[in-house]
């Protein structure tokens, strides 16, 4: 039996605001030596014995993002399939799209669902427990990893076994009641990763949740698959998996079934939930502070402080999180870390887009950064991958300005084709169909200058997009210019 990682990856992260945010969630945050937790999540399933192939259930939005990450660190070419996703439903109905793709494909596989924001430091501890719940898996038990507690932890669910078997699951406990489970021994820390093989986990979906199981594989019979070298994408019909339960396999599956087996572990584990324990990674000064970026401090002791661009200075604080980002500042202090969600939900509420977006954001074909904006006006610095285009696309109420940096653009603009190099400009104005093209081999860095009565990103009219965002509308819209 071949053993087939499974990465679930997604969510908000909302207590790592504003670091993650909607459109770029916890699982892309980059640790101090400039990986990020999903590459690690990667690498750490890679480097697994015997792994060839490697499944993705995320957001459809994050595919080109998370192929991006997953190229930068995939030496070994290991095989890669996406589950995309057209909104979450939880990891109930990830976990039944993984193993029903792989019933048809790969049926005597051994699942290992691995959540993609989870941290483990000792690999080879976490291959011997790997190879531990395979064996049990393959006995047709449902297993979990159980991380033997290092402390009372009330952020954590726990699980109560009887040597191998689990005999029940504890929600997230007060303080009084974790401690009395760490001092009654026989409890773990609920880590979220799992093992079993495609058919005992659908037999199991059958007995508790039978409608994710039929709603996934009707939605699976409809969905869009593209195949290339090494890659498989599986486009997740949005029409009937709209139907499917929001549900956890936690509550679906896990916690009803008599099947379930825990391995214990001691794996160096972290799910990174909060800054507080994103700061435990760094190696702390002689006051206890523990920085990344620059920083100026006097009188300060055990503070976490995370800068990206600016320099952050602090007078006479303690037991403090300061977060910069260049949109948004989060001070928070070291107690109340978990509470940094209540400043995430207050955000989308308002639809504020500091839940959503940050300055910098990721496309298809590259990035755009957001330099400066006020009335009448914004400020971009576009950043396109080569051989990369965006969409044909007009805008109604804007005119645009670009200015190359550094590589060579070709640019439609209206009828006519041009490329423009660096200290080059052109002018797009309102109503204009264009596109942008990198059709050179390095990167393409422009500015772009926006002017109009609204600059919001949704005056977008896209004709043709090789991303599959175009719509009939906007195709109709421009055969009426063409032939008006």
């Amino acid at each position: 039996m071949a053993l087939l990682p499974v990465i679930i990856s997604g969510g908000a992260g909302s207590r790592l605001w504003p670091v993650s945010r909607e459109s770029h969630p916890k699982p892309f945050i980059k640790l101090a030596d400039g990986q990020s937790l999903l590459q690690k999540t990667f690498l750490r399933a890679a480097a697994l014995p015997g792994v060839k192939e490697i499944y993705t259930v995320t957001n459809r939005d994050f595919f080109f993002k998370t192929d991006d990450e997953y190229r930068e660190v995939n030496a070994a070419q290991v095989a890669t399939t996406f589950l995309l996703e057209p909104f979450g439903r939880n990891t109930a109905a990830a976990v039944a799209a993984a193993a029903l793709h792989a019933e048809s494909q790969q049926p005597d596989a051994v699942l290992l669902v691995l959540p993609a924001d989870h941290l483990i430091h000792d690999q080879a501890a976490f291959v011997a427990a790997v190879q531990q719940a395979t064996q049990l898996a393959r006995e047709g038990w449902l297993v979990t990893f159980g991380i033997e507690p290092e402390a009372p932890e009330t952020g954590f669910g726990y699980i109560e076994a009887d040597d191998h078997k689990v005999k029940r699951f504890i929600e997230k406990p007060d303080a009084e009641t974790a401690r009395g489970l760490l001092a009654a021994g026989g409890h773990y820390w609920n880590s979220g990763m799992f093992c079993f093989t495609p058919a005992t986990i659908l037999q199991e979906m059958q007995r508790h949740c039978p409608q994710i199981v039929e709603g996934v594989q009707d939605c699976l019979g409809r969905s869009r698959r593209v195949q290339g070298e090494g890659l498989m994408q599986v486009e997740l019909d949005a029409r009937s998996f709209e139907h499917v339960r929001d549900i956890s396999i936690d509550y679906a599956v896990i916690e009803k079934s008599e099947r379930v087996a825990v391995v214990p572990c001691n794996i160096g584990w972290s799910d990174i939930g909060t800054w507080a324990a994103l700061g435990e990674l760094l190696p702390p000064d002689a006051l206890g502070n523990r920085c990344t970026g620059t920083v100026a401090l006097y009188d300060v002791h055990n503070c976490a402080i995370h800068s990206e661009d600016r320099l952050v200075g602090a007078v006479g604080v303690e037991g403090l999180v300061i977060v910069d980002t260049p949109d948004a500042l989060l001070v928070v202090a070291q107690d109340r870390t978990q509470d940094v969600r209540h400043v995430y939900t207050q955000l989308k509420a308002r639809k504020h887009d500091a839940h959503k977006l940050h300055r910098t954001v990721h496309r298809p074909w590259g990035t755009y950064s957001i330099l400066e904006e006020g009335p009448g006006f914004k400020i971009k610095r576009l950043v396109v991958k080569p051989k990369a285009s965006l969409s044909l696309q007009m805008h109604h109420h804007r005119s645009e300005h670009w200015v190359v940096v550094s590589g060579m653009a070709k640019i439609i603009n209206g009828e006519h084709d041009t490329f423009i190099r660096a200290n080059e400009s052109t002018f797009i104005p309102p109503c204009t169909p264009h596109r942008l093209m990198n059709s050179g081999t390095v990167p393409l860095v422009m500015i772009e200058v926006q002017s109009g009565e609204y600059l919001g990103e949704d005056d977008i009219v896209r004709f043709d997009d090789i991303y599959s965002r175009a719509a009939k509308t906007a195709k109709a819209e421009l055969a009426d210019r063409l032939t008006a």
